[in-house]
């Protein structure tokens, strides 16, 4: 049904459940996972904490690329990096969504509402708003409250 699937990975729960979907819908598709770095977010921290951070995600999409590679699917892997203080990741991934002629993006969502949405921001909310092609999102099971 899908032949080109992008994921979009962030370390988070929600992401990692995203990448779940998209290993049981995408047999058949060639699946690109891409983790974005928010390069202005970054820029005052030391260059020692942008490097660890820059390394982390490229952990994180080798383990999502040997998980695709075992469930036998076609993959690849990208950590992009937003261009300036103006880009944002839900801009980057949808760049990346049409280079690759995506038919599908697969994303997590936080699910935060009010004022927790307001502080944090929604990169799904961003990217769907923008998107040119079918979106499925997922969020991390909510955890009972005690």
């Amino acid at each position: 049904m899908y032949r080109n699937i992008l994921v979009a990975l962030d370390g988070s729960e929600c992401a990692q459940r995203a990448l779940d979907e998209a290993i049981r819908i995408g047999a058949r598709a060639r699946v690109r996972v891409v983790l974005v770095i928010d390069s202005a977010a970054l820029s005052s921290y030391p260059a020692q904490y942008r490097v660890t951070v820059r390394e982390e995600g490229g952990q994180a999409l080798e383990i999502a690329y040997a998980r695709l590679v075992e469930a036998g699917i076609d993959c690849e892997t990208e950590l992009a990096e937003t261009r300036n203080v103006t880009d944002t990741i839900a801009k980057c991934l949808q760049r990346r969504a049409v280079a690759m002629r995506a038919d599908l993006v697969v994303m997590g969502t936080h699910g935060r509402t009010g004022l927790r949405r307001l502080a944090l921001g929604s990169v799904a909310e961003a990217f769907v708003r923008r998107a040119t092609c079918p979106v499925l999102l997922t969020r991390a099971p909510s955890t009972p409250t005690p």
